[in-house]
């Protein structure tokens, strides 16, 4: 139970404030980058007609991610977002497997990691709204349908940030805090893999797809 609420931190001064590193978070977040990186290498390393393991897997994630990207969007605007859908589901279905490994860590169990996600999601919205309408159209619609609801709409659109962020830590870190405290009372032995399996692999796919899912539809709306 000492290890609830234990971070390890990096602090560096930076012009009279301190700059706090989640170290664990940040080693996490590169184990699955590598792993996701030597994935892509076998899984490209000898394409053929008849492909293999590896190969089978990542055309399964290209092809299922790239069909709900182009169903949210045209066939054009697909092929410019769904990379960006397929890399992002990816890189989050396997953070949150992550934790099933001993000794390893979700690097969205860390705030800031959903959070960084939720806003470059909010940002690319918006720029393909801009890109797809005009600024003048974009802007002219947190004025719709009265102009006094402009406050309003802008405070619906950074909540989206909020909702999406919160949702994914609160899951994946609901999730660890009920591993630790079963595993401490059964001494893990009974219920602490039966619980990994459940968060770790049911859950983490869950709230995978649907953060990846709610970024594709706010990109949807913002272009339409």
């Amino acid at each position: 139970m000492n290890e609830l609420g234990k971070v390890h931190q990096l602090i560096i001064p930076f012009f009279g404030h301190d700059m706090t590193f989640n170290l664990e978070a940040i080693l996490m977040t590169w184990i699955v980058i590598v792993l996701l990186v030597l994935f892509g290498f076998f899984a490209t390393r000898d394409k053929s007609i008849l492909p293999g393991p590896v190969q089978v897997i990542g055309e399964l994630f290209v092809t299922q991610l790239y069909g709900l990207t182009e169903d949210a969007l045209d066939e054009k605007l697909s092929k410019t977002y769904a990379p960006l859908i397929c890399a992002l589901f990816m890189f989050l279905v396997l953070s949150n497997w992550l934790g099933i490994i001993p000794h390893l860590e979700e690097p969205t169990k860390d705030l800031n990691t959903p959070l960084s996600l939720g806003i470059m999601g909010f940002c690319i919205a918006h720029y393909a709204g801009i890109k797809a309408k005009g600024f003048k159209s974009y802007a002219g619609a947190y004025f719709e349908p009265i102009f006094f609801m402009m406050p309003l709409n802008l405070i619906g659109e950074l909540a989206k940030v909020i909702s999406i962020s919160f949702r994914l830590f609160g899951n994946i870190m609901g999730g660890s805090i009920i591993i630790l405290v079963v595993s401490h009372l059964t001494y893990s032995i009974i219920f602490p893999p039966v619980l990994n399996a459940f968060f770790g692999l049911f859950v983490g796919t869950i709230q995978a797809f649907v953060f990846t899912m709610l970024t594709v539809v706010y990109i949807s709306v913002q272009v339409k």
